[in-house]
């Protein structure tokens, strides 16, 4: 008998782990389950799939795959939970950068990832655009522009999003619609590859970039809701900045539990309040930071219940 070990891989016998998959379970076994809420915005689990869907449709278009990074610049908003899926549909690495770093930082960022999409936040738009500024001019001549995409915000002034178009930048809705709902996405042929890239803040020295690789990021998402006891259908308030270790890998976690991502786009503890009263919140993770400015609060509802992950 042919020794067990030599036995190769094959369809019927293995698969790669890549937390995609949890996204294409709660589209099927929850459709109508709402899964991201954003002020008046509401989706589902199958409208968050499709959009997915075509964001990679749109992506791998304009030759996006295997080998080219995606980043973004934005708060917690819908468009930041969807990269973390759409954009690893298409075979490219999601890179997610902190809102708070200054241009320069971003530009050594954009330069070292060679990130061939931006995405940005239209409040963050002027802080993209001197990034790239600086890019170009050390560039001596030799840039080439990434594809810039600007996601509008309702709670932003619109005039943010005109100055952005006027700047040749594609509103990230337009863009969406360039893309197949029903697009055929692949998981990656091997687990290890990369599925999203951060950096470090560059607080001593040039920022560091660290991978993350499909098996990874799928094994983590599991992880979170086994270790903290998350349940299937929790509704999760984002304080936690989705930019951040994508979010601790609770972007993933909230799809294999068929959650609902409460996004909060500015954290404070009026807005956790509400949230909680509101959406019926059961877990948040947070930093000592924001805890204090929660239990500090002035007036606070006593009778909304949650779990909290503490975590220093």
């Amino acid at each position: 008998m042919e020794d067990i070990d030599d036995l190769p891989k094959n369809p019927a016998n293995y698969t790669s782990l890549t937390p995609l998959w949890f996204l294409e379970r709660a589209a099927t076994v929850h459709p109508t389950r709402i899964s991201v809420v954003h002020g008046s915005i509401r989706y589902t689990w199958l409208q968050t799939y499709h959009r997915c869907r075509r964001f990679a449709s749109a992506l791998s278009r304009r030759s996006i795959a295997a080998g080219s990074t995606v980043s973004i610049i934005a708060p917690n908003i819908p468009a930041i939970y969807e990269a973390h899926f759409g954009v690893p549909m298409s075979g490219a690495v999601l890179n997610t950068v902190n809102i708070r770093l200054n241009a320069q930082t971003i530009s050594f960022l954009l330069g070292h990832s060679s990130s061939e999409v931006v995405m940005v936040d239209q409040e963050f738009f002027p802080l993209a655009e001197e990034a790239l500024k600086i890019m170009a001019d050390k560039s001596k001549g030799n840039f080439k522009p990434p594809i810039l995409i600007v996601i509008a915000d309702e709670s932003c002034d619109p005039k943010g999003l005109q100055y952005a178009l006027s700047k040749g930048a594609i509103e990230y809705e337009k863009f969406l619609e360039t893309g197949d709902p029903e697009y055929a996405w692949q998981p990656p042929k091997d687990e290890w590859q990369s599925i999203t890239l951060g950096y470090t803040s560059g607080t001593t020295a040039s920022p560091k970039g660290v991978v993350l690789h499909h098996r990874g990021a799928y094994v983590m998402a599991l992880s979170c809701a086994l270790v903290w006891g998350m349940t299937e259908g929790a509704v999760y308030l984002w304080t936690l900045p989705m930019f951040h270790c994508n979010g601790w890998c609770y972007t993933w976690t909230l799809a294999a539990m068929c959650g609902t991502s409460i996004c909060l786009r500015q954290v404070t503890a009026k807005g956790v309040y509400q949230a909680i009263a509101n959406h019926g919140v059961t877990h948040f993770c947070a930093a000592p930071v924001v805890l204090n400015t929660i239990v500090n609060a002035k007036k606070r509802t006593q009778s909304c219940l949650c779990h909290v992950l503490y975590m220093s």
